[in-house]
């Protein structure tokens, strides 16, 4: 009998324990683990088509839809404040003018955000780094695009909201580069290279990682136009177990597919696409259709947690 409760005790506490794990929690497991076969949906900008892109209803949008991570883009304001945006402008995403840099955030924070074909909304604003982040927290995992400059900032932010583990930030700078900034602080985020095979300084940086064997959580790969190289590096990754990841957002970032629409939208068969990347061993997809690709994923069994 005492053996059986303390059994039933085990269970409970096992049982308790994934209760408790968070659903961002279990995405990054699955970005941590080489051998899964779980494939990352990252939406870009959020869900751009539907809300402003880099909004918190876009963000909201793509976490009911059941995407992994939400892809976003930072500036930071004249008194340090760092925002979501793609441009360094408000011009085209807001009803404001000028340099985000040369605004304060009190100038910045009522003026509304447009939607895509340049509408601009009527309760929609600007959002800071702080409210997206605590949005996603535990909900969803952040892949920091343009911000590797404000590496510090956004840690500590992550840091104060306990959610550094679940966010992913990237960029193209040396590996020595990156383990001084990592070695100023105790705890940091997911890093990941962004490597255009097909440019010399994209390619010298993915070879420094090789013949370093320093591996990289994963590998953003860029090509334009040479699926045979793209097959060769991805090889190369895939084999010493990092996740690689893949755009279909527009054509140059992958091998031309798509021209200006994310690549399995413009196929006559999504598949054509998908099924080709995930059988080079692609683990991540940044898309701009995450209706596609999520019901796609399912469908092949690779996209349940």
């Amino acid at each position: 009998m005492k053996h059986i409760a303390v059994t039933l005790l085990a269970i409970f506490i096992s049982c308790a324990a994934v209760a408790q794990t968070s659903r961002a929690a279990a995405i990054a497991a699955r970005m941590h683990d080489p051998r899964s076969e779980y494939v990352i949906v990252a939406c870009h900008r959020g869900d751009w088509r539907n809300y402003p892109e880099n909004s918190i209803p876009a963000i909201e949008s793509v976490i009911r839809m059941g995407a992994d991570i939400v892809e976003i883009d930072l500036k930071m304001t004249r008194d340090s404040v760092l925002v979501l945006s793609h441009d360094r402008t408000l011009n085209r995403c807001t009803t404001g003018k000028g340099e985000i840099s040369s605004h304060t955030w009190d100038e910045i924070r009522d003026l509304r955000l447009k939607r895509a074909h340049n509408v601009a909304t009527d309760t929609v604003h600007i959002p800071t780094l702080r409210q997206a982040l605590s949005v996603c927290k535990d909900r969803i995992c952040v892949n920091v695009d343009q911000g590797y400059e404000y590496y510090d900032q956004v840690l500590a932010i992550a840091e104060e909201l306990g959610m550094t583990d679940q966010i992913l930030i990237k960029g193209g700078k040396s590996i020595a580069e990156v383990e001084a900034r990592e070695a100023a602080h105790e705890h940091n985020m997911m890093y990941m290279p962004i490597v255009d095979i097909e440019k010399k300084k994209g390619m010298d940086l993915f070879k420094s990682y090789i013949e370093s064997g320093k591996m990289p959580i994963a590998f953003e790969v860029c090509w334009s136009s040479d699926d045979l190289l793209f097959s060769q590096v991805a090889g190369q990754i895939v084999a010493r177990g990092a996740k690689l990841w893949v755009n279909t957002i527009w054509g140059s970032l992958c091998g031309g597919s798509g021209k200006d629409d994310d690549a399995a939208f413009a196929a006559k068969d999504p598949h054509e696409v998908y099924g080709r990347y995930l059988d080079a061993g692609v683990s991540m997809i940044q898309t701009d259709r995450p209706q596609l690709l999520i019901p796609y994923l399912e469908s092949r069994g690779r996209h349940t947690l």
